[in-house]
């Protein structure tokens, strides 16, 4: 599958066929034909077909399938001066000096809005205890019904309740603008945020100690780094208040997950997770799967087929801009590594 002819520029993307087609339908490829001499190449390992193709490249296209490479690339593929990477994650996936030799392109924006969509979604469930009325309602009788004509449904609203926010980049920015309007108290930890930048989207900065005691649901939306990593360790969760929901949409490893499902199943703390670190997915059998007090969702927050269309045209922005003697929109640098995932 390509194009051939003109001096157009030469492009690999390295995808097996059906993840390549989710992010680049018929009209994405024949946008790729415009621009690009294009062949695709899958496989996890740089193998004879794939070494071939490098050999001749000026860019490449990569998705989470793609090889990780070091700085064995820049002999394997001589003529390369681009990379646009179908997704965020680009830390791990090339070694540092890479990053100084080539143009490394990411698209993170598209993901954004999504992922806040599904921590509003997990936020919502929570605040409303619909768990526990979805399992009141499966049992024979209609005593909640009673219980809750004679006391109410005590304070189940996300209305003046403190959210805490762990990270306030794009996904943490896009969580405070949803819950705004809801009148939320949206409580921000973030060391690279600015005060003034929280408290123009409605947050209240504060300190790691004060997010952890003060949070009725904490959110986490931080970059995975070595600093982040385990940073909601059982210490940690010990500090949270007793029946504090903790939402994870962002990476897995930031919880020590085995402390956190021992908290789930002592009933102290819930959970909805989308990522899990180090099992991913989660063993059928991992006694979250069938804990009350915990909802999981297989990594889809950012899985909707318009975002991966949303990404491809991204990463071909940055390419033909480029190629055509103009800066890519996207460029990671190798400044810009410490602070991401």
């Amino acid at each position: 599958m390509g194009a051939g002819g003109g001096s157009r520029p030469r492009l690999v993307v390295l995808a097996p066929g059906p993840l390549f087609a989710s992010f680049f339908d018929a009209a994405r490829q024949r946008r790729l034909s415009r621009s690009f001499r294009w062949t695709r190449v899958g496989g996890r390992r740089p193998r004879a077909e794939m070494r071939a193709g490098l050999r001749d490249a000026e860019a490449l296209i990569t998705t989470w399938d793609s090889p990780r490479f070091g700085e064995e690339l820049l002999a394997l593929a001589p003529r390369l001066r681009a990379i646009g990477h179908c997704g965020g994650e680009v830390k791990g996936r090339f070694a540092a000096p890479l990053f100084s030799r080539l143009a490394i392109t990411n698209a993170p924006g598209p993901m954004a809005a999504p992922v806040a969509e599904l921590a509003l979604t997990f936020l919502l469930q929570a605040a409303r205890d619909v768990d526990f009325y979805r399992s009141a309602l499966r049992r024979p009788s209609n005593a909640i019904y009673a219980r809750l004509h004679r006391e109410g449904a005590g304070d189940q609203t996300l209305r003046g309740t403190p959210v805490g926010l762990l990270g306030f980049g794009r996904i943490g920015r896009e969580i405070a603008a949803l819950l705004a309007p809801l009148g939320a108290r949206v409580l921000v930890h973030d060391p690279f945020a600015s005060p003034r930048e929280v408290r123009r989207a409605r947050g209240e900065p504060v300190s790691w100690a004060d997010l952890l005691r003060r949070s009725r649901h904490l959110v986490l939306a931080a970059a995975l780094t070595e600093r982040t990593r385990g940073l909601l360790d059982a210490a940690a969760l010990r500090r949270l208040p007793d029946g504090t929901t903790v939402i994870n949409v962002a990476r897995g490893g930031l919880v020590d997950l085995a402390a956190l499902t021992r908290e789930v199943r002592s009933g102290r703390l819930r959970c909805a997770l989308d990522v899990t670190d180090p099992e991913e997915p989660l063993p059928p059998r991992h006694p979250l799967r069938r804990a009350p007090g915990a909802v999981l969702t297989p990594h889809v927050g950012a899985a909707q087929r318009s975002v991966r269309l949303a990404i491809a045209e991204v990463v071909l922005t940055d390419l033909e801009r480029l190629f055509r003697g103009r800066a890519p929109l996207n460029r990671v640098t190798a400044s810009m590594l410490a602070r991401m995932t």
